[in-house]
């Protein structure tokens, strides 16, 4: 079963998990997919091991993990993808992949259109 995991950087600001939150409610009423959560890199949580395992709990064999990151950068390049790394270590079984981050993505440019029209 395919699960997506919405993985952000993470906030002291309770506005930006509430943010994540809303997103990945509006996520899961607009989606054929079973399982959407999400995780955050650092300062809250869950953490990304704990979304996996969440997803994994619920159910999942596929997990995508969809960056909320605007752009490349350390995080993105190689803090993700070591996490992402140690959680395929740990459930071999499950298939887990990274989207590119949301800027790279060339729907990003109507997003900016549209918001400055």
């Amino acid at each position: 079963m395919k699960s997506v995991l919405i993985v952000s950087h993470g906030s002291r600001s309770l506005e930006t998990k509430e943010e994540v939150v809303s997103l990945t409610e509006k996520l899961r009423q607009k989606t054929s997919v079973a399982i959407v959560e999400y995780a955050f890199l650092e300062i809250e949580s869950p953490s990304i091991p704990q979304g996996v395992e969440q997803c994994i709990r619920k159910g999942a064999t596929e997990v995508i993990v969809a960056l909320n990151f605007l752009n490349a950068g350390k995080h993105v390049n190689e803090d993700i993808p070591r996490i992402v790394k140690e959680c395929q270590r740990k459930y071999p079984h499950v298939k887990i992949s990274v989207t590119s981050p949301i800027g790279q993505d060339e729907g990003i440019v109507e997003i900016f259109l549209r918001m400055i029209n």
